[in-house]
């Protein structure tokens, strides 16, 4: 069986396109998915540009968030049955931890080996650890439910798995990228009175202003001032989602002493260090990272479908563009360029 997909040869360099991709056979625990939506995230942009260090699996595939539906079973998977619909995400739910494979690509006298990991998207079909897949809730359209593999489940997990603020409150989103963005919307499930959103992007604040933020201020001097006169005590939590050390050293400082919390899910170029007071430590001041929000995505994937409904949250504007998988290098240029939120590739264009 021939896929096309994007492969990374080399970091920094543009992701290439080939139409004749080999699919090895189904081993113990893999699952054949037809990917029909995928996401782009900072993370893949990253791991593109060479900012997590040594990259050991060149070439090889990416994308970790997407919506498909189940072609083939390989042995022992009992979790799905083939036509399921599904959500495949990087963080681990339950089912068989079937690991990566390797795929051909190239003529017989000329092949060579493609890496993949536990999830791939970039991709027509991708063989999938079952654990990295969850059966599509209802109540959600398939491109909708591309961001329940990556953004809601991380974004939205730290507010509903870790942080669970109280209803007299005031917290924060440091960055309104899919995380911060989803992370700010799971706040409304708690009610806290207040709902704070920082960000340099005037129109990502006013997404974020429709998406239930009570106050917003521009990540800049001049604004994180006007936050500190208007709440001289600081934040109860915030989230930071900006993904840089200087933003988790900003983040820490919004929240406060006796309690305050900062929880930062992004994670900084390789080698990047995060400079703190101690004293603010010793004065109950607490920060924290997140792997993936704490989630567990066979019970949060449909809390989060429920709670999307419930409140009528306009999720699905998070996804700034669509493209076709040939446009995939203009997409993670955009998303570079702060041009976007969330990419979405259209595996049928």
């Amino acid at each position: 069986m021939k896929i096309t997909a994007a492969i990374l040869e080399k970091t920094n360099q543009p992701l290439a396109i080939y139409h004749d991709i080999e699919v090895p056979d189904l081993k113990r625990g893999q699952v054949l998915v037809k990917i029909e939506y995928a996401g782009i995230c900072h993370s893949q942009l990253m791991e593109v540009r060479g900012m997590r260090g040594e990259d050991k699996y060149l070439p090889h595939m990416l994308g970790h968030e997407g919506v498909g539906q189940v072609i083939s079973l390989g042995p022992d998977v009992t979790k799905f049955v083939v036509d399921d619909d599904v959500v495949l995400g990087w963080i681990k739910s339950n089912g068989i931890e079937a690991g990566g494979c390797i795929y051909q690509q190239g003529k017989s006298e000329n092949k060579r080996s493609i890496n993949a990991g536990a999830v791939t998207s970039f991709s027509t079909y991708a063989v999938v650890s079952e654990n990295r897949l969850v059966k599509l809730p209802q109540g959600i359209n398939k491109k909708t439910a591309v961001l329940l593999g990556c953004a809601l489940p991380t974004g939205a997990g730290i507010v509903l798995n870790q942080l669970k603020p109280k209803a007299e409150h005031s917290v924060g989103v440091y960055g309104l990228g899919g995380i911060g963005l989803s992370a700010l919307m799971a706040y409304k499930y708690f009610q806290p009175q207040h709902i704070i959103a920082f960000d340099i992007e005037p129109d990502k604040l006013a997404l974020a202003k429709e998406l239930g933020a009570t106050h917003c201020y521009q990540a800049n001097e001049e604004g994180l001032a006007k936050f500190k006169r208007d709440f001289p005590e600081g934040l109860d939590c915030v989230v930071e989602a900006a993904g840089q050390s200087k933003t988790i050293e900003i983040a820490f400082s919004l929240v406060k002493r006796g309690g305050g919390q900062c929880v930062f899910a992004s994670h900084p170029p390789n080698g990047d260090m995060i400079s703190l007071d101690p004293f603010e430590l010793i004065c109950g001041k607490q920060i924290k990272g997140s792997w993936g929000g704490a989630s567990q995505p066979d019970k949060d994937i449909p809390l989060l479908v429920d709670i999307i409904n419930k409140y009528s949250l306009p999720v699905e504007k998070l996804l700034s563009n669509e493209y076709a998988l040939h446009q995939i290098n203009h997409a993670i240029n955009d998303l570079a360029e702060r041009k976007i939120t969330r990419a979405l590739i259209d595996l049928s264009l």
